[in-house]
């Protein structure tokens, strides 16, 4: 036997054993990787909820089906209305718990007990205001059946959380838990759902930041090419609304049957207790905030809730059958909020097996997750949609502040003060001390405006503001505070009124829901199956002494103080106006004719205008449609703009990039549309214009609201002579080199951005929006915000453009406030309506229905609104059936 002999061993050189070592190491780190893809995969999944099957829940007292369609939306059917409103909490904790923990934290002012200090001065802000007080005020103050619905649906989000704990409740608190390990969920209570109104009520909160402007303006005014006058520098920056161009919302108020005494009554909270005017001396809590920096606590509250920012309003309109084809009411809504992940609304239907007087509930809209209920939308006989009143319900007081006291009327009174503590996540508490007027909490200390308002820069004086004291307040001891005067800190009856409105049957019942509305004050519009449209201005509308509220007023003279509130019969109605429509889109609500005073803040009707124009131009040419109605929600037109576009024809540029540019403006049709180069162009020369004339400046002059500076630009194209055409700042002298230097540099700008080819440049990826979750979308921790935030897409639109998509000038031009829903109602068959929303029904990042909705809501595209039963089976394709336990 032959033995061959071994071969050698191989020699591996040292390349080759590096290598092998790194294949290892690559291997080993794959491994891992796979690992933690699956462990995220888990950790993300695991949250998810049940959606089809069979639950049994403790507390149910029959059974409830939870049929779901391709979007993820609920239609829940149960016996009566507890298990009703279980099955609505039940389902809003199982896609939202997180949003709805984090937003009872904003209400409560207790974000620092979630994220730590960062948060603890907005908490302070927070806690001066006192929503959570209010809310468990207003709790109390239900009447037993309301009570019955909010207790029920807290029952079925606690039954949901009692399964469920940390990251199988949601995917944020497996990252907050790295943060604050010690974080632990509370059970819901109903005054965490009633106090989320009153963060509506500040997203919606009108002219605060504009008295403010104001105050401060007549300190900062020095620059010789303006006005010497500041009250006159003020009516030029702030005019009037151009009812000589746009609509008011009620040009004839109509005679309607007065509604039931118990109805008619001085709004309870005018009854509670205060001094002697009778003023509640009542606050609650107010904002909301994101992660984002902030320049400010009150900017850094607006941040969580919503800011009143470019593009915060509404627009709805209803049209009678004598303008559509089927012969039936058509109506239309899309609020506008400030964007955010995510949507502030919960699409659902809440039906009842049978109509009952115990269970009267068969109605579909959008809800608010946390709140019980529906807010817009319809049920078989009516339907209804809200846009902001915009009316003045928020003032700014300066007091005289001498210890524990403050001036009235020449005599010193105690101040209400009240201890409260904010508890900090992985910090110290911080003990805060609360001082309240009779006008409200004294917010001066707790953000810079405010603060140097109270600082003396600006003083209160009758119906003038002067910069320095006063001789009547020169004579009062003590130091300068400023206290706010607002509605919403007072308890009010719109948690019930959620549940009337969702039952009317007919007009009068829509306007006894819509007396019980006071905060946020809303312009509500109606439609019915017998063919009948109408409007109502519900709220608590200060009735004031001596001020209009225009700019902050002297607190120490009771002369100033609220007096009362309009009563509800005398507010502006509209049944069955002979044009056919109304049309409501932030816009003055009557004339100033009326007898009493609402504001002098309103939007100025650019979008009411072109609404109006387009249903009578459309009604003209043929019968209307659901169709039209979604098309008009779609309208890009930039009202600025075509003027803008006129005057540039006659404006000489420098140099063939910037004349090029100018050029795309002679056949722009001023659509804002997403694939248009002349609007990317046009909103840029706009912004530069706006800048140059009123930030380029030693003293800037307020340049917020677009709508607003629509008007006062519109006024400076008029007459070329006004003074603030020229700006030494920028070596500009007249209005012809003003608008040649903004559109050279508006070209410049626009090709750094997108290049210098102006053919492809694009308003829709300038504008584009990302979809930023509330909190740890805004961490500024790249990894996590990549976990929860979606997007860039591509968007059109504009401020103060039917399809209201808000940028702020000088910030950029990203989308920061949405058309945040959009629906049409079709009267003669509700299966024919459709909706959509910004997002989609879940919170849970990953999760199919995210944002499953964003591409559509982003080109206007509206998705079948299932309402009857057979369409509501058909369009089926998950159902849950919830069960009593045992």
């Amino acid at each position: 036997m032959t033995i061959e002999p071994l071969e050698p061993p191989v020699r591996r050189t040292l390349g080759t054993k590096i290598g092998r070592i790194a294949f290892a190491v690559v291997a080993g780190l794959l491994v891992v990787a796979v690992a933690a893809a699956f462990f995220v995969v888990w950790t993300i999944q695991r949250s998810f909820p049940q959606t089809a099957g069979e639950l049994e829940l403790d507390g149910l007292t029959a059974q409830v089906t939870v049929q779901r369609d391709d979007l993820g939306v609920p239609t829940i059917t149960a016996d009566s209305s507890h298990d009703l409103f279980y099955a609505q909490g039940f389902v809003h904790a199982q896609d939202r718990f997180f949003e709805m923990d984090f937003r009872r934290h904003v209400t409560s002012g207790r974000v620092a007990e979630m994220f730590g200090e960062s948060q603890a001065p907005t908490d302070m802000f927070l806690r001066t205001l006192g929503w959570r007080a209010v809310a468990e005020q207003e709790v109390e103050a239900m009447d037993e059946t309301t009570l019955a619905y909010y207790q029920a649906y807290a029952d079925g989000v606690n039954s949901y959380l009692s399964t469920r704990d940390g990251a199988d409740l949601s995917l944020e608190y497996a990252v907050l838990g790295i943060q604050n390990p010690d974080y632990e969920v509370e059970p819901w209570e109903p005054a965490d759902s009633v106090a989320w109104l009153k963060a509506m009520a500040w997203d919606l909160r009108t002219n605060i930041e504009d008295e403010t402007e104001r105050a401060l303006l007549v300190g900062e005014v020095g620059d010789p090419a303006v006005p010497a006058d500041s009250l006159e520098l003020l009516e030029q920056l702030y005019p009037a609304y151009p009812f000589d161009k746009n609509p008011v919302i009620v040009p004839e108020i109509s005679t309607v049957p007065a509604l039931g005494a118990e109805t008619d009554a001085t709004p309870a909270a005018f009854e509670a207790d205060g001094d002697e005017t009778g003023v509640s001396n009542v606050q609650t809590a107010v904002t909301t905030v994101e992660w984002r920096e902030a320049d400010s606590v009150i900017a850094a509250a607006s941040l969580l809730v919503g800011d009143v920012d470019e593009g915060i309003g509404s627009n709805s309109w209803v049209v009678s059958g004598q303008l559509t084809e089927s012969g039936m009411p058509l109506l239309a809504n899309d609020p506008h909020l400030g964007a955010s992940l995510p949507s502030v609304w919960y699409q659902v239907q809440l039906r009842c097996s049978e109509v009952t007087e115990e269970c009267p509930f068969d109605v579909g809209g959008f809800s608010f997750s946390g709140l019980p209920g529906i807010v817009i939308g319809h049920n078989d006989q009516v339907a209804w949609g809200f846009t902001n009143l915009t009316t003045d319900v928020a003032d700014l007081y300066i007091e005289k502040v001498d210890g524990d006291s403050y001036w009235r009327d020449g005599a010193l009174v105690p101040l209400d003060v009240r201890e409260e503590t904010v508890r900090v996540a992985g910090g110290d508490d911080i003990d805060l001390t609360i001082r309240s007027t009779v006008h409200g909490p004294i917010i001066s200390g707790l953000t810079d405006d405010f603060t140097a308002i109270a600082d003396g820069e600006v003083s209160a004086d009758g119906d003038a503001l002067t910069q320095g004291e006063t001789d009547a307040s020169a004579a009062l001891s003590g130091e300068y505070a400023v206290s706010l005067r607002w509605t919403a800190l007072d308890p009010g009856s719109t948690a019930t009124a959620i549940f009337a409105l969702a039952t009317a049957q007919d007009f009068d019942d829509f306007r006894h829901a819509a007396s019980l509305f006071d905060v946020p004050a809303q312009n509500l519009i109606y439609a019915d199956v017998e063919g009948n449209i109408g409007y109502q201005a519900p709220g608590r509308l200060p009735l004031r002494g001596a001020g209009d509220g225009w700019i902050p007023q002297p607190g120490w003279d009771s002369s100033y103080d609220w007096t009362g509130f309009i009563e509800f019969e005398d507010l502006p109605v509209s049944y069955n106006p002979s044009s056919g429509y109304i049309v409501t889109a932030n816009n003055a609500i009557v004339t100033d004719e009326y007898e009493h005073f609402l504001s002098r803040d309103w939007a100025y009707g650019y979008r009411a205008a072109r609404i109006a124009h387009l249903i009578e131009r459309q009604a003209a040419a043929a019968p209307l449609t659901a169709q039209v109605m979604r098309d008009i929600q779609s309208d890009n037109e930039m009202w600025i703009g075509k003027k803008l576009a006129a005057v540039m024809g006659d404006i000489e540029v420098k140099g063939a990039g910037p004349k090029e540019a100018v050029a795309l403006l002679r056949t722009w049709d001023a659509q804002n549309n997403a694939d248009s180069a002349a609007a990317a162009y046009a909103n840029v020369l706009w912004s530069n214009l706006v800048l140059n004339l009123f930030e380029q400046r030693d003293e800037p002059l307020p340049h917020d609201g677009q709508g607003r500076l629509f008007t006062v630009v519109s006024a400076l194209l008029d007459d070329p002579t006004d003074p603030l055409w020229t700006n030494e700042n920028i070596g500009v002298s007249g209005m012809e080199e003003m608008l040649a230097l903004s559109a050279e540099q508006a070209y410049d700008e626009l090709a750094g951005l997108q290049g210098s080819t102006v053919s492809r440049w694009n308003w829709g990826n300038l504008h584009a929006i990302t979809l930023t979750s509330d909190t740890l979308g805004s961490s500024g921790i790249a990894p996590i915000e990549a976990l929860f935030n979606r997007g860039p897409y591509p968007v059109g639109g504009g401020p103060s453009v039917v399809n209201a998509t808000g940028w702020e000038l000088g910030e950029g031009y990203t989308t920061t406030t949405v058309p945040s829903m959009r629906m049409v109602i079709d009267l003669s068959d509700f299966d024919a309506s459709s909706w959509n929303h910004l997002t989609g029904a879940s919170g849970h990042a990953f999760h199919p229905h995210y944002v499953d909705q964003t591409e559509n809501w982003s080109t206007g595209i509206q998705t079948p609104w299932a309402f009857t039963p057979d369409a509501v089976d058909e369009a089926t394709v998950d159902t849950l059936v919830l069960t009593p336990k045992g």
